[in-house]
């Protein structure tokens, strides 16, 4: 069974409140971890409407407000007004929002929308030679030697230029750090999931063929997506009203700042069953909260994510945590594990 890391705390520990009750997310000891501290939790129940003047913005936490906040052409970028629009308008996931990257058109060869054999070999290469680096050692932090040699290698100097994708451009692929927290709060999830591990290995390993190979993608492109939605590298995503918006919570007035909780609506138990809980299978999945699918940036996070995985099994089959230890994540503006401590065999 998936693992299953859940919210829970002694009633002890409590987020810091502003007047009225509402917690503050820019308070101190928020950004240990909002969910262990139900802090998202208390904002979704009991403020699903408040302003927050840490953050300069009126807070949404529940799903459906979120997902009203980066569809819905009543709202625009903030604070940039010329955020990418279409499917999902607003900068997501590892997308930045950046003017000068075009979404790739997703007429790529590879099994993964919008990227070329050159950009999945180049991804496969640079992640079988970082495995093999540490596959001989008896302890190995796969943060600092795997999650943030892996998006930078694709851009050192070395290669010359940058891995360009199918549609050229680079400005987003060239910032990794959320690349390197996504990549690691996919690799925490996945290395916690027995039965994941033991279907990626089954199907490829050598002679695994070209079907079970396509089966593994497959169900690896589903924890792609599963771990954005449960333990997204960017937590908040700025938007802006352009008139007055209904929301569960009230009324959102006309160019307010507004904070879309991308960690509280991918946890939102009125839009996903046990929220908490990693489920690469579920059947309420949703890709809304991954970003524009054709962002240069989001496509290379997806293919280091699945090569990153088969790299680690293939040069290191017995993998595992090493004693004592267990993923844990931190941060409220971008977040994920500050190390992941493996016996590579």
């Amino acid at each position: 069974m998936p693992a299953d890391r859940s919210e829970a705390l002694p009633a002890a520990r409590r987020p810091h409140r502003l007047a009225g009750g509402q917690p503050g997310l820019l308070e101190p000891g928020a950004s240990t971890d909002p969910y262990r501290l139900r802090l998202y939790r208390i904002l979704r129940t009991d403020f699903p409407l408040g302003y927050d003047p840490g953050l300069g913005a009126w807070l949404l936490s529940r799903y459906a407000d979120v997902a009203l906040a980066l569809t819905d052409p009543r709202f625009t970028g903030y604070p940039r007004d010329g955020a990418p629009r279409g499917p999902i308008p607003a900068p997501l996931g590892l997308c930045r929002g950046s003017l000068v990257c075009t979404p790739l058109p997703g007429s790529g060869t590879d099994r993964i929308p919008g990227s070329t054999p050159a950009t999945a070999s180049a991804v496969e290469r640079a992640a079988y030679v970082l495995a093999r680096r540490i596959a001989g050692r008896d302890q190995a932090d796969l943060v600092g030697e795997f999650c943030r040699w892996l998006p930078a290698g694709l851009t050192t100097p070395e290669r010359n230029a940058p891995v360009r994708t199918a549609g050229g451009t680079t400005d987003c692929a060239r910032h990794t750090g959320l690349r390197e927290r996504a990549l690691a709060s996919f690799l925490a999830n996945t290395l916690d999931d027995p039965d994941l591990l033991a279907a990626v290995a089954g199907g490829a390993g050598p002679g695994a063929g070209p079907v079970a190979e396509a089966g593994t993608g497959m169900l690896l492109g589903r924890a792609w997506t599963e771990t954005m939605r449960r333990d997204p590298p960017v937590q908040i995503v700025l938007r802006r009203t352009r008139t007055e918006v209904r929301v569960s919570g009230g009324t959102l007035p006309a160019g307010a700042p507004v904070a879309c909780l991308i960690g509280a609506a991918g946890r939102d138990p009125a839009r996903f069953a046990a929220p908490d809980r990693f489920d690469p299978l579920r059947a309420d999945a949703d890709p809304l909260l991954t970003g524009p699918a054709g962002c240069p940036a989001a496509l290379l996070g997806r293919l280091e994510a699945e090569h990153g995985l088969r790299a680690l099994l293939t040069a290191m089959p017995g993998i595992r945590w090493a004693d004592g230890f267990r993923p844990a994540s931190s941060g409220v503006l971008t977040r994920g594990p500050r190390s992941l401590l493996v016996r590579p065999s």
